[in-house]
């Protein structure tokens, strides 16, 4: 179904309302602050955010809840943080630290809208059935590439595969190992099926991305096995139910590594790009970039192309050249 548009006057009526909550909120923090005195600041991470109010994970490990300053602008999960305490056992949030990423969505008004900050790895779940599709695979790699962070392939439900099964599946992808993306394959439902995943998750913040019904709750119920813990705690903290964790929410993994859940993040899409933005999204393109006769080259159907050259050498997949000008069609689209 297509995405109903808001006109100007309901965009206007909603940024009004927007901003008032902006501004209320910041009231009551600078409040808070007022009534802490100057204790001393600490460093924490947000771990969730809902509406104006944040979870921290405080460098010592506790989790706090509190709110932010209203000249800080957007903070998002994953944010790296400079919060006060304040008198009633909470805290304020009075600085953001530089983000190193911030994965984005597009938002009412078209503008991009940080839903994640500081993410290392996007991890794109694939299974079987529902039958991949090459072009979305595509799309989530660019978005890594765009946001400078690694993409991680991840086979899923293999226990379903014969071992004949699961050389074919795997055999899908050899282009993408072949371009530098890791490919491992994974299972939720047999022991030590997961170890792989575990081994690449250590160490990053990684985020969960692929279609609907390749598993990826069922992963993350796996990954996360105290998530229904920390779920009653946020519960408990803020009075607002058990459904505050649709927010994006940042988790420790015991096997070492973050990791980000949520559904904003799982269905991801790509926002506006730009011709060069797009070009460098497809990493085996880059070595040719500046090498077309045109110096501004589609890489459609114009004479002289070396994207297109290099596919006739086999240096670059024809499906891979497909996605992209279909990407670049769509995006002079608008769509």
């Amino acid at each position: 179904m297509a995405r109903r548009r808001l006109s100007d006057q309901q965009k206007a009526r909603i940024a009004k309302i927007q901003e008032k909550r902006r501004q209320r909120a910041g009231r009551q923090a600078e409040k808070n602050l007022a009534a802490a005195g100057a204790e001393q600041q600490r460093a924490g991470r947000v771990v969730v955010r809902h509406g104006r109010s944040l979870l921290i994970r405080s460098d010592d490990g506790r989790l706090i809840w509190g709110m932010f300053r209203a000249n800080l602008g957007e903070v998002v999960c994953g944010d790296n943080v400079i919060w006060q305490p304040t008198a009633n056992g909470e805290g304020v949030v009075v600085a953001v630290e530089p983000r190193s990423t911030a994965l984005s969505r597009p938002a009412f008004n078209g503008q991009e809208k940080a839903i994640a900050a500081n993410i290392t790895q996007l991890v794109v779940v694939l299974a079987t059935y529902p039958e991949p599709a090459g072009y979305l695979l595509d799309q989530y790699l660019v978005a890594a590439e765009r946001v400078g962070v690694n993409g991680l392939i991840c086979l899923n439900k293999i226990d379903l595969l014969d071992a004949e099964a699961r050389i074919a599946f795997a055999g899908q992808y050899a282009l993408y190992r072949d371009i530098g993306y890791p490919v491992v394959q994974i299972s939720a439902k047999t022991e030590h099926g997961l170890d792989p995943l575990l081994e690449r998750l250590r160490g990053e913040t990684s985020i969960l991305v692929g279609q609907s019904g390749v598993g990826k709750s069922s992963l993350i119920n796996a990954l996360i096995p105290d998530e229904d813990v920390l779920e009653g705690r946020l519960s408990d903290a803020t009075g607002l139910g058990k459904h505050t964790t649709s927010a994006a929410t940042l988790y420790q993994l015991e096997s070492g590594g973050e990791l980000i859940d949520s559904p904003g993040v799982r269905s991801f899409r790509l926002g506006s790009l730009s011709r060069q933005e797009l070009e460098r999204g497809f990493r085996e393109f880059v070595p040719y970039l500046g090498q077309c006769r045109f110096h501004n080259c589609t890489h459609l159907n114009e004479p002289g192309c070396a994207i297109q050259a290099a596919v006739e050498q086999g240096e670059i997949a024809p499906d891979r050249l497909a996605s992209y000008q279909h990407m670049m069609q769509a995006s002079a689209a608008g769509g």
